[in-house]
């Protein structure tokens, strides 16, 4: 969503000539004009696009600054795409609950990220139909269910005490200053790394295939051309770019598919394996409409998506959840308490904090208050629609604004402050999957709700109450407060990455 920083004049001068160039030239057309909805004028073909360049803003602030003036609906041009940005709790209840099945389909992808995603060959950017039920279908009842989920339980134990070790070392060699970001990405990652491949692989090995996934990530970002498809003879160099790191991506990954695929066929063969792993669901996996299983290059997209999916986003809400603890230490103390109460002295463990009310209530308000992302998942029609009485075509972007509906004052009282108690005291409360309405969506809603809502979950319960257990966490230095601001860098962050001082417990 985000648009790159990088304009040149002479794009913008090209742009303009071919804008007045394509404008008069459909001047005449009697396509049936759309019932938008409302909108800021832009340009003839570019629209909105250098609007939003130009401002100097990210796009979440310039999306903002137009809600008072647009409401819950409005239209931007932004080049060839047309986006209708929704922030109402209802419209979007109407789109993706009610009128779901319509609301369910992805728009076309950019070149670069077809490459990537083998031509939409993934859970969250395939096409609603066939090719998406096979996947999710098999992500979600042979991956990511309970029993299946059950099955890491070790690998978890493992991550969290390696976590606390990294922690320990950090801050002795640092003043007991450590990077909370950091080191909480690299104990999920880790957790991701052996769920999808069923190895259990060295640092060394953790950090390079981590590198490639942010090199992966970093190339996907939006480039002016994704927009303006009539640019893309001037990024040329870009897309060989592109080719390049996904070569890379594909000679990183495929040995360990073929690690794996030799362990499977031939069981005691490697002592080191796991029982299971999400690649074994893919090895022979049937997909409606195809003869044959996913190809090798299928199967590294596949794997991408499921590290990708996971790993920033549990990392950035255990940042923000040690941020909010640091800012009101009565928090940190009152769950600090109930760890206490609930298991003593031993260890936490991942089904203690099934019966941590406070911990549910902490973990709850932190996905209200600090999403994953400003925008959930792009929707689009599967055939024309109507939404709140706008004409909604096919190929719309729907972009749903996450923090318009979870500060909704008509929905939240004191929605700016981040206050856990609200879950407790029986006066608020949200359905996290929108079944029962919508207040808060950190995991989209409908049929395209993200998969990995379960396991996410049990993620970020668990590190924070095994970072809490075993650490009291204050600012760095000591008189600094916290820094709120906010950045978009793959998932909404802090602008200024959090250092905490840790002081043992025991």
């Amino acid at each position: 969503m985000e648009l790159s920083p990088y304009y040149h004049i002479i794009f913008a001068t090209l742009a303009v000539l071919l804008s007045a160039f394509l404008f008069f030239l459909t001047l005449n057309s009697k396509s049936k004009r759309v019932n938008l909805p409302p909108g800021p004028p832009g340009w003839p073909v570019v629209g909105n696009l250098f609007q939003v360049a130009g401002s100097g803003k990210p796009f979440f602030e310039y999306v903002r600054e137009l809600l008072p003036k647009y409401g819950p609906i409005f239209t931007l041009k932004m080049g060839s795409r047309t986006m209708v940005i929704l922030s109402g709790a209802d419209l979007v209840h109407e789109a993706l609950i009610e009128k779901g099945t319509l609301f369910a389909t992805r728009p076309a992808e950019n070149p670069t990220r077809t490459i990537f995603s083998c031509d939409k060959f993934t859970v969250n950017a395939s096409m609603y139909g066939p090719v998406w039920r096979s996947l999710r279908r098999n992500m979600v009842q042979n991956a990511l269910s309970a029993a299946k989920l059950r099955t890491f339980k070790d690998v978890r134990v493992t991550a969290m005490d390696k976590l606390v070790e990294r922690l320990k070392a950090e801050a002795a060699a640092n003043d007991g200053a450590v990077w909370v970001l950091k080191n909480a990405r690299f104990a999920v990652f880790r957790i991701l790394l052996a769920m999808c491949f069923g190895v259990e692989m060295d640092e060394n090995t953790i950090e390079k295939m981590d590198n490639m996934m942010k090199t992966v990530l970093i190339t996907l970002d939006p480039r002016i051309d994704d927009y303006l498809p009539l640019l893309r003879p001037f990024f040329s160099k870009q897309r060989q770019k592109a080719t390049e790191v996904r070569e890379q991506q594909i000679a990183t990954l495929v040995p360990f598919i073929e690690q794996r695929r030799s362990a499977v066929k031939n069981p005691g063969s490697d002592p080191t394996a796991a029982e299971f792993s999400y690649l074994d669901t893919l090895f022979d996996l049937t997909v409606e409409g195809r003869k044959y299983p996913p190809t090798n290059p299928e199967i590294v997209t596949l794997c991408s998506e499921f590290l990708n999916g996971g790993t920033d986003t549990t990392g950035t809400a255990v940042e923000w959840a040690i941020a909010r603890f640091i800012e009101n230490p009565s928090i940190q103390s009152k769950l600090y308490d109930e760890i206490k109460t609930t298991v003593g002295d031993r260890r936490v463990d991942e089904k203690d904090v099934e019966n941590m009310p406070y911990l549910n209530a902490v973990v709850k308000e932190l996905l209200r208050k600090h999403p994953p992302t400003y925008f959930s998942l792009t929707h689009s029609v599967t055939e024309p629609a109507k939404l709140a009485g706008y004409d909604i075509p096919t190929g719309t972007n729907v972009e749903i604004f996450l923090p318009a509906i979870a500060e909704d004052p008509k929905l939240w009282s004191n929605p700016k402050v981040f206050d856990p108690e609200r879950f407790l005291t029986g006066g608020e409360d949200a359905d996290i999957t929108g079944v029962t309405g919508i207040k808060m969506m950190p995991f989209g809603v409908g049929r395209r709700i993200c998969p990995g809502l379960a396991m996410a979950t049990v993620h970020v319960n668990l590190m924070i109450a095994r970072m809490v257990q075993e650490f009291e966490w204050s600012s760095y230095p000591n008189d600094r407060k916290v820094d709120f601001s906010e950045k978009l860098e793959f998932t909404v962050v802090m602008k200024n990455s959090l250092r905490a001082m840790i002081t043992p417990r025991v």
